[in-house]
């Protein structure tokens, strides 16, 4: 049987969500994987000693160390009948304080949490001020003014389906490079701005270059069409720098 579980997490204290290897070998850092299938096998198979890889978990994405999520999807096959509620609750109280199960249910075989979704809702935030407050937490603080109006204009021109290379990472082995973006959005609550970004997919560190590019185009009073002339460079180095993972969310992934 298959199961999907909707995971919440502070990604700060992980290097990223899934476990990563070197020569076929898990590189021994923490992620969010290592913990939900160590919490998933010491539930499941009572198993506290060789519990890390006892089956395995798929997720609806790769995060980056010290993002967040608030409705990542993973699912999992157990031949082991789950009572969700009951299962759900006993699962947190396994896993650390800074990750959290807040649903359960079992899905068609044929389902597959990365494959099978259709969009994905991204979220960053910052705080747009000069002088830094106690109460900031890891959030960047951009110390020049911005405009909401310039910004949704320069986001505008992400609208549709387009090649992104100018906005991925050049680390990245993944050759694809179209993504349609659904919608782009910039609101500014206080001294407080936030950016939701839906698309079908995304690329390596692309909600944070856009935003990179974004802070550029404001911090040096460039015109919104810059964004234009970026996307279709197709060239990573006209764009802005990959900001601080700290203020990015993984709001909802929908299938």
């Amino acid at each position: 049987m298959r199961y999907a579980l909707k995971v919440q997490y502070r990604g700060k204290n992980y290097a990223g969500s899934q476990i990563q290897f070197q020569d076929d070998e898990p590189i021994k850092e923490p992620t969010i994987q290592h913990e939900l299938e160590k919490a998933l096998s010491t539930l499941i198979f009572g198993d506290t000693e060789n519990n890390n890889r006892q089956f395995k978990t798929v997720f609806s994405g790769r995060t980056d160390k010290g993002v967040n999520s608030k409705g990542q999807v993973v699912h999992f096959d157990t031949d082991k009948d789950i009572v969700a509620s009951k299962f759900v609750y006993q699962l947190n109280e396994i896993l650390p304080d800074d990750i959290s199960v807040s649903d359960l249910k079992q899905v068609d075989d044929c389902f597959h949490a990365q494959k099978s979704a259709k969009r994905r809702h991204y979220r960053f935030e910052f705080i747009n001020r000069k002088c830094k407050n106690a109460f900031d937490g890891d959030l960047m603080r951009v110390k020049y003014p911005t405009d909401e109006k310039r910004m949704q204009k320069s986001l505008n021109y992400l609208l549709g389906e387009h090649d992104f290379s100018s906005f991925k990472s050049s680390g990245t082995l993944n050759p694809s490079k179209v993504c349609f973006i659904e919608s782009a959005k910039v609101q500014k609550l206080g001294d407080r701005v936030i950016i939701d970004i839906v698309g079908n997919r995304f690329l390596y560190n692309m909600v944070r270059t856009i935003v990179g590019t974004l802070l550029e185009i404001e911090g040096h009073n460039l015109e919104p069409e810059h964004m234009l002339k970026v996307l279709e460079a197709k060239d990573r180095k006209k764009a802005g720098q990959t900001v601080s993972p700290y203020g990015l969310t993984l709001i909802e992934v929908t299938y």
